[in-house]
């Protein structure tokens, strides 16, 4: 139950960094997409990593504290079934992973692509979006459960207030991170040798988030958007 990721996490409210209590939305690129084997997968994201990685490594090193991990493990997901997806996220090690699905490496029309999406996860991990969100689902369920507590809930209406207290904290600021995630993925793809305006249009082929309340994603078009004006001023 949530009471207990919260009592788990609520350090992260006093500024300490937390792992795995909140995970990641993955970045949906497709619907569908022609099959591919992980082995081809991974041989044709082989040489967009080998030329992304070592980019993306020195700006974390770069921005993040001393001895922070900046060894990305970029891979393939082992299930070739899987849905068309990217995402990162850490290991129990602290090794930030950025995880590809067989069906997104299919579906990319061309490797500034597959760079861009590569190069926002790894943004993602530059700019500490895993743990900023931890923190605001932590907080959004401190803050409804103590509102819930001074109402005189239940404890099964505590749980269930102290839930959806933790998803909308988790969305306060999605949008945001993701705004972030593509400017500072621009520039890692850019300084990679790819194109990132090129690399954008895969969001013309994916289902468009609108601008919904509380949504984890930005409309596409804004998206687009951002990429140009980032890229025209490098």
């Amino acid at each position: 139950m949530l009471r207990k990721i919260v009592q788990t996490c609520l350090v992260g409210i006093v500024g300490v960094m937390l792992v795995g209590c909140v995970a990641p939305a993955p970045e949906t690129v497709s619907k569908s997409a022609p099959a591919y084997s992980v082995s081809r997968a991974e041989a044709r994201l082989g040489p967009v990593q080998r030329r992304v990685e070592p980019v993306a490594e020195r700006y974390c090193r770069a921005s993040l504290p001393a001895g922070s991990n900046c060894d990305f493990n970029i891979r393939v997901d082992p299930k070739a079934d899987a849905l068309p997806n990217a995402y990162q996220t850490i290991d129990n090690a602290g090794r930030p992973q950025i995880v590809f699905t067989a069906a997104l490496i299919a579906g990319a029309r061309n490797d500034d692509e597959l760079a861009f999406v590569m190069s926002h996860e790894a943004a993602h991990h530059i700019a500490g979006h895993l743990g900023r969100k931890q923190r605001d689902a932590v907080t959004g369920a401190v803050v409804v459960g103590v509102l819930a507590t001074l109402a005189g809930a239940s404890p099964d209406a505590l749980d269930s207030a102290m839930d959806v207290g933790a998803t909308v904290g988790s969305r306060a600021y999605s949008k945001e991170y993701e705004i972030e995630a593509d400017r500072l993925g621009t520039v890692i793809a850019h300084r990679s040798g790819y194109d990132p305006v090129r690399g954008a249009e895969y969001f013309r082929r994916i289902p468009d988030p609108g601008n919904a309340f509380l949504g984890t994603h930005p409309p596409n078009a804004l998206r687009i958007d951002v990429v140009r004006e980032t890229a025209a001023g490098l």
